[in-house]
């Protein structure tokens, strides 16, 4: 299955991240985070996969977190209304996602993206 690389388009490290895959040739599905929002059911499955925590997955520099005093709600908030919060608004989310079938990376870590490369190219 093809990577989905989800971002905003607008967002610096997202332009970085974009330019790093297409630098290697890896072949993704681009993703625009606050049209297309990843779903409830997505995010229970990605975030297993990436090894963080759901509170690791929020965008804390970002206004809408902020605006709305996340860092305090999400102390009382549960699981799945963190779920619920995440999939009603991309802009929530920490960008780019970086899903494959077995791994998916938050942000933009070089060394990351390094290994996803490789074994992309692997593969085909």
């Amino acid at each position: 299955d093809l990577m989905q690389f989800i971002e905003y388009p607008k967002c610096s490290t997202c332009i970085k991240a974009r330019k790093y895959l297409e630098a290697k040739n890896v072949t993704f599905i681009d993703r625009h985070i606050h049209v297309d929002t990843p779903t409830a059911d997505e995010l229970k499955r990605w975030i297993p996969l990436s090894g963080l925590t759901v509170e690791q997955f929020f965008n804390t520099s970002g206004k809408v977190y902020r605006d709305n005093n996340y860092k305090e709600k999400l102390k009382i908030m549960s699981y799945d209304e963190k779920i619920k919060a995440l999939s009603e608004n991309g802009m929530l989310i920490k960008r780019p996602l970086l899903v494959s079938d077995t791994k998916v990376l938050v942000g933009f870590k070089e060394s990351a993206y390094e290994e996803i490369a490789r074994e992309m190219n692997h593969e085909s």
